[in-house]
Formats: C-alpha cells, structure tokens, sequence
C-alpha cells in the first residue's frame, strides 16, 4: 500500500503556477503594447491629433509675473543704515520742532520787545537762549530762522534738480544741443557764482524769492552736466536702438528707459544740495545781500559775527543747527542713494 501511494504520487500532475498578465507586464510587452499605441495613432487622422491651445494674455502676463518692487527695495535697503535712518528722524523733528518751540515760546516771534535793559541777557529760566544786542528773545529767533532757512533750501535743491535733471536728459540725448548746452554751461561756469547773485542782488533785489529764483537759475547747469554724462553711458544701449527703431516717443524714452537709472544719483544731488544751499545763504546773508527783514540762520551768524567773542551762544546756537543738518543731510543722502542703486537690489 505505501508502496502504491509512493507512485500514485509521484505519477501526480504538476500544480502549474498561473500569472495574472493583466497585473504583471514584462517590459517586452510593454514596449509591444507601446508600438501598437504608436501605431494606431499613426493612423488617426490630423484633426485628431493636435489640438490648438487658447491664448489668454492675462494668464501670458502671470507667468512673468513678480512681486518686486522698486521702491519696496529701495526703503527695505534704506532701514538696513541704522545710522542714516536715526539722522533722518533727527532732522524730522529738528523741522517740527521749528513749529513747536514758537508755539511753547513765552513771547510772539512777529512782535518781540526791544529793551536795552536785557541787552545781552544770558540763557536762563526767562530767557532760554538769552537775548540779543537788542534785548529780543534769541529763542524765538533761531527757531523761526530755522523754518525759515529750512524751506528755502529745501524749495531752492528741488527746483534746481528738477530743472536740471530735465535739461540734463535733454541735453544728454538730443546730440543736436550738446554744442549749445555746452558752451552755456562754459560760460556760466566760468563766472563765479557770488558775482552773479551780487549782480542780481543789486540790480534786482535782495529777497529772499529774487534771490531763491536767482540760486535756481545759475546752479542747474551743474546738475544737468552731471545728468548729460550719465546719459552717454545709456542713451545707444540696445533697448533704447529698439524704442527709437519701433518709433517710441522722446518723453517715453527718457522717463522709462533712462531716468530710473539716475534715480540715486539726483537723490544723492537734493542731498547735498540743501545743505549747500544753507550755507549759499549764510554767505549772500554775512555780505549784505540778502533782506535781513525776514530772519534766517545766515542772518543771525551775521548779526553774532560782532559780538561771538564776548557772547559766544549767539554763535553757537543757529551754527549748532546749521551743523545739524549738513551733516543728516550728507549721511542720509549717501545712505538713500545706495539704497537707490538697483545693483544692491537682491
């Protein structure tokens, strides 16, 4: 009997191990498959086969779409200068408190009291900054002289740079007027400056709106000069070949092809121009070419020139305050015009 089993047994079929194809795909039949799949496309008709895609230009715009912005990084670079930002919010409050410090004022700055008696009173409680060779309150005096000076300059810079950075791109991309701007510029240039505001001075007037237009009409020519060079570097570079080749007008030209590339230089320009412009002021005002009616720093670095030796806070106060905003304007326009330069863009 075991016998008989041993060979019924062995005699048994095999199990055959079955494989689901349709699960398990070898690669040969995958390429196979892939062929037919080729082929039968082969065979489909053109329309079938390709497809036109639609063209949206808002979805066209998207793809390029970035979220830089220039002047985001312009300020983002800007607050990286501790030190620049603390000086710009010393003259800030430097300016308000020019509006401040005559409202707290004991006395009215438009009718101080003139008193021999107080003559050269010294700072105290009563008299914060003392008082002058004529007994008024030197407090209201500086401040409001602050003011004063401060939006002259200030009116003064802007419409020198404005004017002189639109001559400026002018003259740097018409070549038909360089020869003309040129020997203006020679001209001008070749005068000293205090000989032409002594000639308006005496011819004109001493105001300060004669005088503010004057510092306009002869300082341009040195910030369009500066502009004209800059826009040799960028007037024949390909972009600006391809506006004029597609008929793109001047103005266009200049504003967006050429001007965002001087943005930190005509920054830096104002910067340094107010300051300039103070000390412009202080000058024509010390040699008795401006109208010392109305008071400004320069007048009273003027008036104390006489007395600073016996009475030195005279000097020392309206000097401080000139010091103070040369020196914000030098850290804070440098600061500004790097922050400015798109190549420290990131």
């Amino acid at each position: 009997m075991a016998q008989n089993k041993t060979i019924e047994e062995l005699t048994a079929p095999i199990p055959v191990l079955t494989i689901d194809r349709e699960a398990v795909d070898t690669r040969e039949e995958k390429y196979q498959r892939g062929r037919i799949h080729v082929q039968s496309r082969a065979r489909m008709p053109e329309k079938q086969l390709f497809d036109f895609a639609e063209y949206q230009p808002q979805d066209a715009e998207r793809t390029g779409y970035s979220d830089y912005s220039y002047w985001k990084s312009v300020w983002r670079n800007f607050l990286k200068k501790k030190s620049a930002v603390v000086m710009s919010l010393v003259f800030l409050l430097l300016f308000i408190f020019t509006f401040v410090a005559l409202a707290i004022s004991k006395f009215d700055v438009y009718n101080l009291r003139l008193d021999n008696e107080l003559m050269f009173h010294a700072p105290d409680a009563e008299y914060w900054f003392g008082t002058d060779n004529l007994g008024r309150d030197y407090w209201c005096q500086v401040w409001y002289a602050t003011r004063t000076s401060i939006l002259l300059a200030v009116l003064v810079s802007v419409g020198e740079i404005a004017l002189g950075v639109v001559m400026g791109l002018i003259w740097g991309y018409v070549r038909g007027l360089d020869r003309f701007f040129t020997e203006l510029y020679n001209f001008v240039d070749n005068i000293p400056t205090i000989i032409y505001m002594t000639l308006i001075a005496l011819m004109v007037g001493k105001s300060f709106v004669i005088i503010g237009i004057a510092l306009v009409a002869v300082s341009w020519l040195q910030t369009a000069r500066n502009i004209r060079n800059l826009v040799f570097m960028y007037r024949d570079r390909e972009y600006n070949l391809a506006s004029r080749c597609l008929g793109t007008p001047l103005g266009r030209v200049l504003a967006k092809n050429i001007f965002p590339y001087l943005v930190s230089v005509i920054i830096l320009r104002l910067a340094l121009s107010i300051p300039s412009t103070i000390a412009y002021e202080t000058t024509l005002t010390y040699l008795g070419l401006m109208d010392i009616s109305l008071p400004s720093l320069g007048i009273l670095l003027r008036n104390a020139r006489s007395y600073f030796l016996d009475y030195p806070y005279l000097l020392v106060f309206p000097a401080t305050i000139v010091s103070i905003i040369t020196v914000t304007f030098y850290l804070v326009g440098n600061a500004f015009s790097d922050a400015c330069d798109p190549r420290n863009h990131v």
